[in-house]
């Protein structure tokens, strides 16, 4: 295994606070932006913190490092290029691509059933899944009998995967995948009622999913129960009036508010949406510049969530995050060979609050095909992807090698740092995953029809990981060591809970310590569905001695804040994240 680092000093740097703004049209217009003049009242963080829970104080100033992180080539072969990943609570990240092309690089073993092809009456005998081992590489084999090109997925209440739509056979098929060594797909054909093809699934705050849109589906409907099936879907006419000559409304960004409303995002306009009732309740401002849905591909994600622990809000701020893209003619343009520069600015948005503007500011570098991953600090991991194109096989152009870390909570336009890139292009269909080490895993990158190795893009089957620049070794003993045997592992939702930490530094108090929770995101093409990063209230902070730290957590509230299911809990000591264990939230 290959291991890089970027080693200097380290040193201390104050933490600064956010300042944005908001401002909300009811129509769709694409000239309203914010100015760091306006008042910050806005009903993010950082404005009503102070005002609404009690005053709490601000957190210890992180320890940084200039340290720009590290890359471990973790696996040469994982079987199957990794359109599609998930970490699941046992510790296995699944990873499949489509079936559609009949072979992968590992074959059914003896004894698993080959797939019979519907369309040719083929019989296919390659592996288009697996379960990857995060800590040994080994890859456990699972069977797929339809298609599950360009399809979503999410984490049911106990750790399954439940995965929807895909391609031809797959596109109504809604398949289960429990969280267990020898445990294999099994899949409900038809069970949805309308195909879903590059569709998002969003979890629901009683852990039920939503699935929207799809390849010329306007509508939305609910994943049913395994075993059952859809009669019913529900118009969505946002999704019609955001398709463009070459869609760029497909996988829409979509996520769930803190007041149980669901935030869409589809090609440069965005609204809030009572799915129950089938209303829109919000249309933002649209966001100028380019569109940031595939096939132009940006990125986005729920900034986290701050609770405290004498929480009184009524409304729990949610902030969205949106970056990258393409111009909305960049597909066009790459048909003829003519790769246009992704876009590269970012734009934030409170979504909850009254006056609603994105505030806009611009990235180290393009990006289109990019991930965007929450870490256990709350800080945001840009990587993989590409300088120019779309997405679309042999679309883009000029790998982006070098993941960026952004601050939401830094000064506007002081937010970026370039970290150390790598030396395997990760573009069209690549995947990541937030490990538990707080390690991010990397794989996948296919931008052929077919697995093709003697091309300027080979069909990549390499896993990385990266560590980022909060484990420079010269933190190691400012890390928390968590003690699973004294922290509480199923948690009630508003409940106090105790969490137990060995932690070698003089003296610990509660500015210092952070608990984070992290639903696990399923990445493909570019969208990270269902991430989501909670900072819980924290009661108190007690040392019986010997560098034990017993901390006082209260759960999140509600499943508007925190869906039903399985998270992993993270103790951040000043910026340095520990181990983290699984936790399942009811």
């Amino acid at each position: 295994m290959a291991l890089l680092f970027n080693n200097k000093t380290f040193f201390l740097l104050s933490l600064l606070f956010v300042s944005t703004l908001a401002d909300e049209d009811s129509s769709f217009p694409s000239n309203v932006f914010g100015t760091d003049s306006e008042p910050v009242d806005d009903g993010t963080i950082n404005s009503v913190v102070h005002k609404k829970a009690g005053n709490a104080p601000p957190d210890n100033p992180p320890l940084t490092t200039d340290n720009k992180g590290g890359w471990e080539l973790f696996s040469e072969n994982s079987g199957v290029s990794a359109m599609h990943s998930i970490l699941l609570p046992n510790n296995k990240v699944v990873m499949y691509d489509a079936t559609i092309w009949e072979i992968s690089a590992m074959k059914l073993p003896p004894g698993m059933p080959c797939r019979h092809v519907e369309q040719n009456g083929d019989t296919d005998c390659w592996c288009h899944a697996i379960m990857f081992d995060i800590e040994t590489g080994d890859r456990q084999p699972l069977t797929l009998h339809t298609d599950t090109w360009c399809s979503s997925g999410a984490l049911d209440v106990d750790g399954n995967l439940v995965g929807t739509g895909g391609d031809k056979t797959g596109s109504r098929t809604v398949r289960y995948l429990k969280a267990c060594d020898k445990c294999d797909w099994k899949e409900d054909k038809d069970a949805l009622k309308d195909p879903r093809w590059y569709a998002t699934t969003v979890t629901m705050g009683d852990g039920s999913f939503v699935i929207f849109g799809g390849r010329g589906v306007f509508t939305y409907e609910y994943i049913p129960p395994e075993g059952q099936y859809n009669k019913q879907s529900f118009p969505l006419p946002f999704l019609r009036e955001t398709f463009d000559p070459v869609e760029n409304n497909l996988y829409p960004f979509a996520h769930l508010s803190t007041d149980g409303n669901i935030f869409i995002f589809a090609n440069d306009r965005s609204i809030l949406l009572d799915a129950k009732a089938n209303k829109i309740i919000t249309r933002f401002p649209a966001l100028p510049g380019g569109a940031r849905c595939y096939p132009s591909s940006g990125m986005s994600a729920l900034l986290p969530i701050r609770l405290f622990a004498d929480e009184t809000r009524k409304v729990i701020p949610a902030e969205v995050l949106v970056c990258g893209g393409s111009t909305h003619d960049g597909y066009n343009k790459a048909e003829k060979n003519i790769f246009v520069p992704a876009l590269d600015d970012c734009a934030r948005m409170t979504i909850t609050s009254p006056k609603a503007v994105w505030k806009k500011e611009t990235m180290p570098s393009p990006r289109v095909l990019g991930d965007m991953m929450i870490l256990p600090t709350g800080d945001i991991l840009m990587l993989n992807g590409a300088k120019k194109g779309t997405a679309a096989w042999n679309y883009a152009k000029e790998p982006n090698f070098t993941p960026v870390l952004y601050k939401p909570k830094a000064k506007r336009h002081n937010r970026f740092e370039v970290l150390l890139p790598s030396n395997i292009p990760r573009m069209y269909h690549s995947s990541s995953a937030v490990l538990p080490d707080a390690r991010v895993l990397v794989a996948g990158s296919n931008t052929n029809n077919g697995y093709l190795h003697n091309v300027e893009f080979p069909t990549e089957l390499r896993v990385e990981k990266f560590a980022p620049p909060y484990l420079d070794p010269r933190l190691s003993q400012y890390r928390p060591e968590i003690i699973p045997a004294a922290t509480q592992t199923k948690l009630k939702f508003g409940a106090d809970f105790d969490v137990q930490v060995k932690l070698t530094v003089d003296k610990v108090v509660k500015a210092d310590i952070k608990v984070t929770i992290y639903a696990p995101a399923f990445t493909t093409h570019g969208i990270s569905m269902n991430q989501r990063l909670v900072i819980l209230g924290v009661k108190d902070v007690v040392s019986p001695g010997l560098s034990i730290q017993n901390i006082k957590v209260v759960a999140p509230p509600s499943g508007n804040i925190a869906p039903q299911g399985y998270y992993l809990l993270f103790v951040v000591y000043r910026g340095i994240p520990s181990k983290a264990v699984w936790v399942q939230l009811k």
